[in-house]
């Protein structure tokens, strides 16, 4: 539409050329003039806008006869109402049209000048630009985060998809749903940065116990100077959607840039946690950007890539599935599994039994939360749930759209600019279908859904799953 109007009003840009005395179309001298074509910016949408209501107004109807040279006569306008650039117009001699005659036609095009200006102010200025990469992008502040795309990358995760990049992750959720409509502003700004801007508040509360660990990863990026055109909701978004890049079989996340920094801290208490129950969770969840259960079930595709480090204290990066480091299906098949024990100590605020707590060495088994069991099996949630088995297309598609939502609570989606194409390409896909883990089947699957269960196969082996500590079995990680 914005196109439409655009050409529309050159079009009428080019008939007041034409109606208009050479004297008066000599206002219009600082646009871009071909004869039967004028291509009006914003800017000169708006003199253009000014010009007319004068003219419409009486303030300026011209007498003189054509072809006079002389320009406008400083008496009958004044530079305060009408400044342009004052260039001669190429185009030949134009038939003298008494504008006193044509206020009438002027007023009606000037309603139509006054919608096309409204409606380019409301759009965002198209700034199409190329990076010094060859990355187009939409706007030359897109620019910015290659750079810190790739220090991310290569200093901070290492090219991996390890437990540097979880916490990431788990940080820009955190961030983003410290918000709440009852509550008000006053409670927190949503995606805005406020874990980093305010590292010795909201990294303190008990619901993000652990998260300093992202906040002191992020926070010298922030402070560095290298990148200062980045707002700290800017980074943590980033940051999590390069870092969920590095797991094969991850989309490539949406990014907007443009997020103000916080002003305050948000407030304790709006975190879900583990133990919460899915009354509580879905309430939450609603109050913070009513976001569905079905945006709630797409988040938690986080956790397939996800590890805990205080659930139980005793142990250190407990993985919720046999493969945390592979962006796959496997957390929503092991979830609805039958518990068999744990993989730490037991009674344990947040924690359900595993189908996979072995524990051998730095391996650590599998650890079930609570919330994630109960959303698996509630009549709400349960089929969406088990839709995403063996399904990555699906999980991967809905996790996108879910992140899209999450990362921009607390903003206007219009305010921000588009800068997705500075997201660095996923590492590809395994392509491996999901499996029953060694020792597991159908006979251990707490099905509530009434909908047929997908059909597996079983990985052998003579003892249940080891779950490897680091990324590619290697021997230690750091990352």
């Amino acid at each position: 539409m914005l196109m439409t109007i655009e050409n529309n009003l050159s079009k009428t840009c080019s008939l007041l050329v034409g109606w208009i005395e050479p004297e008066v179309g000599s206002i219009f001298s600082g646009f871009p003039v071909a004869f039967g074509m004028l291509a009006c910016t914003r800017q000169q949408m708006e003199f253009l806008y000014l010009c007319l209501s004068h003219i419409v107004q009486g303030n300026y109807i011209p007498v003189y006869s054509h072809p006079e040279p002389e320009g406008i006569n400083a008496e009958q306008t004044t530079t305060e109402e009408l400044q342009a650039p004052s260039l001669p117009l190429q185009h030949p001699p134009l038939p003298r049209i008494d504008l006193a005659t044509s206020i009438m036609a002027f007023s009606s095009i000037l309603s139509f000048v006054a919608l096309a200006v409204a409606t380019v102010k409301a759009a965002p200025a198209s700034q199409n630009a190329v990076c010094s990469d060859g990355t187009v992008v939409s706007n030359s502040i897109c620019c910015d985060f290659i750079p810190l795309g790739q220090d991310l990358t290569e200093t901070l995760f290492e090219n991996q998809c390890g437990e540097t990049a979880h916490e990431v992750l788990r940080l820009s959720f955190h961030d983003a749903i410290a918000i709440s409509q009852s509550l008000g502003p006053a409670a927190g700004g949503g995606a805005d940065g406020s874990m980093l801007i305010f590292p010795n508040v909201e990294p303190n509360f008990a619901a993000n116990l652990g998260i300093s660990d992202s906040v002191n990863d992020l926070a010298p990026f922030l402070a560095s100077g290298k990148f200062p055109t980045i707002t700290a909701g800017d980074m943590i978004q980033f940051g999590a959607a390069v870092a969920v890049g590095l797991c094969p079989g991850a989309p490539q996340l949406e990014f907007l840039a443009g997020r103000p920094n916080a002003t305050a801290p948000a407030v304790d208490g709006l975190i879900p946690e583990p133990q919460d129950s899915v009354d509580t969770i879905l309430a939450r969840f609603q109050d913070a950007a009513n976001l569905t259960s079905e945006d709630i079930v797409s988040l938690l595709v986080s956790h397939t890539v996800a590890r805990a480090d205080h659930v139980d204290p005793t142990l250190d990066a407990a993985p919720f599935d046999s493969t945390p480091f592979t962006f796959d299906t496997q957390f929503f098949l092991e979830t609805l599994l039958l518990g068999v024990g744990f993989p730490g100590t037991v009674n344990n605020t947040g924690e359900v039994s595993s189908p996979l707590p072995l524990t051998v060495g730095d391996n650590v088994g599998e650890l079930r939360l609570q919330s994630d069991f109960e959303l698996a099996r509630d009549n709400r949630t349960a089929c969406f749930w088990q839709s995403m088995i063996n399904e990555e297309a699906l999980m991967a598609s809905r996790f996108q759209a879910a992140m899209s939502k999450m990362a921009v609570i607390g903003h206007n989606r219009a305010d921000l600019i588009d800068c997705s194409a500075v997201v660095p390409t996923p590492v590809p896909a395994l392509n491996k279908p999901a499996t029953f883990p060694a020792t597991k089947s159908m006979a251990d699957v707490q099905q509530v859904c009434p909908s047929a269960f997908p059909s597996l196969t079983a990985d052998r082996a003579p003892r249940e799953t080891e779950i490897p500590h680091c990324p590619d079995n290697e021997a230690t990680c750091t990352s």
